[in-house]
């Protein structure tokens, strides 16, 4: 499986952005997606993630802000984040596994990273 994001961007404080990554391999659409973020100097964090079926699951800084979802047709996972905030600033990584959990090491393939900035 390969996943491809993109979507990333300089956007205010309170701003708007939407990643999307699209999965390209066999049975694609079937893995669970998770986003993770990694600031410099910082260790990769979990930001949200989502089953094929559709549950979702979310790290406790964003929730209410960020909302992820899938196009399992597309093979398509987006992650709409509200309200950014400077602190949100990074590079968001999707990747994909056979469950969603919070742990890195469950996911077994990853993309390349879009950078968010949110700054004024």
């Amino acid at each position: 499986v390969q996943l491809q994001a993109s979507g990333g961007g300089l956007v205010q404080p309170g701003g708007s952005l939407r990643l999307l990554c699209e999965a390209f391999g066999r049975a694609s659409s079937r893995y669970a997606m998770g986003w993770f973020r990694q600031a410099p100097g910082t260790e990769r964090e979990f930001v949200a993630a989502i089953s094929w079926s559709g549950h979702s699951t979310y790290a406790d800084s964003v929730k209410g802000r960020f909302f992820v979802s899938g196009d399992n047709a597309k093979a398509t996972v987006y992650l709409q984040m509200n309200n950014l905030r400077p602190e949100d600033t990074a590079t968001y990584y999707c990747a994909a596994g056979e469950t969603i959990r919070h742990d890195a090491d469950s996911y077994n393939y990853w993309g390349q990273g879009t950078l968010v900035t949110v700054s004024s």
